[in-house]
Parts: structure tokens; sequence; C-alpha cells
């Protein structure tokens, strides 16, 4: 098994394979896995797989449709590359997903909270890991410095209208108010965040050529209030 082909196997479903590790004890990985390996996406092309194979009613209606698209795309991908799999939706216990993957590398925690990438910005995720019984060779990582590091600005935390992440102190991550931000989405002033995605991660200037597109945002933004119990327009 050769990584090119874990790439190839998931590239038609607009899916990436995000680095790997080879896990120890202490990370996590369900069972004896030789090789973990993350599959995740960036910018559009998920969207667009996403939404071929699916029709509105779907997208709009089914509790979780992404996330039953996803266990069968990277199901199979698994069962052609002998590999078991792991969903970050899989819990609770939920997988832990940001610490594999800050230890595949080449991803940096952000002022706000996400992971950010130095190609993709805020514009990606994980989607799945895929676990192999044989030690593989991975890829080198270049160990770049986060880009969040010579941002002087930080649009990030001053964008958000409700200001809904307060920095933290030290090396600790923002505060983030989650009702704050889903009662201003849902509300009657949320219109630009609903339809177009969180303004602050819209202000970050890494990764622009990624932005998500109007109505994968706004499907991603309408899912994310939802599940935390708000209200959305129809």
């Amino acid at each position: 098994m050769d990584y090119r082909d874990i790439e190839q196997t998931l590239a038609d479903a607009g899916l990436l394979a995000r680095g790997g590790f080879h896990p120890g004890p202490g990370d996590g990985a369900p069972g004896n896995a030789a090789t973990l390996v993350l599959v995740g996406n960036a910018g559009p092309a998920l969207w667009r797989a996403f939404s071929k194979a699916t029709t509105e009613q779907a997208r709009n209606h089914d509790r979780h449709p992404l996330d039953q698209w996803t266990r069968q795309v990277v199901g199979r991908a698994a069962a052609d590359l002998g590999a078991q799999v792991v969903f970050p939706f899989d819990g609770p216990p939920y997988p832990p997903f940001q610490s594999w993957a800050l230890k595949a590398g080449g991803v940096h925690v952000s002022p706000i909270g996400p992971l950010i990438h130095p190609k993709y910005g805020l514009w990606h995720a994980y989607r799945g890991a895929l676990l192999f019984a044989d030690r593989l060779a991975l890829p080198e990582v270049a160990d770049a410095p986060s880009p969040c590091d010579g941002c002087a600005a930080k649009p990030c935390l001053t964008t958000c209208p409700v200001g809904a992440f307060k920095p933290g102190t030290g090396a600790a991550r923002a505060r983030y108010d989650v009702p704050g931000c889903v009662g201003h989405v849902g509300g009657a002033r949320g219109g630009d965040c609903l339809g177009g995605g969180c303004l602050a991660r819209r202000a970050c200037p890494v990764g622009r050529d990624h932005i998500y597109e109007p109505a994968q945002a706004r499907f991603h933004m309408r899912r994310f209030v939802l599940a935390q119990g708000g209200k959305v327009p129809a």
C-alpha cells in the first residue's frame, strides 16, 4: 500500500488524505493500528461531490445528511484500501481528531480555536481516519510556523458582530460564547453569518482561495445552529 493509492482513492469524492502518523499507546487509536491516516476536505470540492450525490430535500431535511454521505463514501474507500475507519461523529466518547491532526502535522491552533492550515486557512475539516494494520510510509510534513504568528491584526478576534470570541491569556485560545453566536446567527441580524459563513472565519487572510461556496457555508451554519438547539429562518 502506497500513500498515493490512498490519495487517489479519496480524490474522486472530493476528499483529501490529510497526513497521518504511527500511533503509540497514548494516542487513543482504536485497536492495534500501525498507521493512522486522516481523511478530510478543503475548499468547495467535497461540497460539489456531496451536492451531486444528494438531493436538496435530503440536504435540507435529513437529520445528518453529510455525516451519512461521509460514512458511505469513506467506508467504501476504507474497504477498497483494506483499512478500518473511524469518524469524528462516532460517540460519545468521540475520537480525539484534533489531537490526531496536530500529531499528523501541518496545522496549528488558531486564535479562535479551529485548526489553521498554511494553505487552506480555516477552510478545511476532518471527516474520518483510516486505520491500517501495516506500518505505511508517510510523507514528511514541513515544520512550518503558524501563519497566525505573523498576523498582528488578528481580525478573527475582532470581526464577530456580537463579540463571540474573547482573547485568551498567554497560550490559551479564545473563549467562545456559543449561545451568543447561535442567538445572533439565527436572529434577525444574523443573515450575513448564516448566508455566507462565520464572519470571524471569513476575516482570516489565509487560504482565501479555498473559502466555502455560499451554499456550502449556509449548509454548515444552519446545521451548526440547529445542533445547538437554535432556530433558523425557513
